[in-house]
């Protein structure tokens, strides 16, 4: 078994057995989360396949089972299910146990408007590098189409991401090359801004966030299309 494929399955497992608890009841997102899940990776890969291809990024075939769809490794293809369900897994289970704790209204738009200012700087001060520029570019749009919704989904999810960061990095960490002897995924250094927390090009946050926010985003969706009658966030913020 791969380096990569153990820390997609390892990510997986713990959200995985828990999702009948009592207390989160998380299987009952199931309906809208797999389809959102599957829809968005392919949405991903895409942009995936793109950037292997033209050598912005890449993968060390050491840590890989040697198994490729569409030119892209099937443990990337895994990543894009594993990562997001377990990231949306904390964000129920913090809802569930901390319904209380939100951030307001005003407090969120002044932290959406400071990260699309700053997203926007990074356009236009690496208009050069393809990753950082793309990346980036989905965020505000993310960002955007988030804040203009009237389900305040940002409102929370500012606070589950801080925590969702924590094994984000860790297993984004491995993966750049951190505790190992080579990175599992290459970047091309003329295509990012260089600067990097530990191994991790700081345009990951972004990509993490815009992967994670986009399947909340969905799954909004997909609940009103299959006329569901409960919420991702049941407790809305007053």
């Amino acid at each position: 078994m791969s380096l990569y494929l153990i820390l997609v399955i390892s990510s997986l497992a713990i959200p995985l057995i828990l999702s009948n608890d009592k207390k989160v009841t998380f299987c009952k997102y199931w309906g809208e989360l797999i389809p959102s899940l599957i829809l968005i990776t392919f949405v991903f890969a895409a942009a995936d396949i793109i950037f292997t291809k033209k050598g912005i990024w890449g993968f060390n075939p050491r840590y890989l089972i040697g198994c490729t769809i569409a030119g892209i490794p099937v443990e990337e293809w895994l990543f894009f299910l594993a990562i997001p369900y377990s990231s949306i897994f904390i964000h129920i289970v913090f809802i569930r146990y901390f319904p209380g704790i939100f951030l307001p209204e005003k407090t969120t738009g002044i932290i959406t408007l400071i990260l699309i200012a700053a997203l926007l700087a990074a356009i236009i001060l690496f208009r050069t590098r393809a990753y950082t520029t793309f990346y980036s570019a989905v965020m505000i749009v993310v960002l955007i189409i988030s804040i203009s919704g009237k389900d305040k989904l940002l409102n929370r999810f500012y606070i589950t991401f801080l925590i969702i960061l924590v094994p984000f990095f860790l297993v984004n960490g491995i993966l750049t090359g951190s505790f190992i002897e080579e990175e599992v995924v290459w970047y091309n250094e003329l295509e990012i801004t260089g600067f990097r927390i530990f191994t991790i090009p700081v345009e990951d946050i972004a990509y993490g966030f815009s992967l994670i926010m986009i399947n909340l985003l969905m799954m909004k969706l997909m609940r009103k299309l299959l006329k569901k009658n409960h919420d991702i966030d049941e407790m809305q913020p007053g």
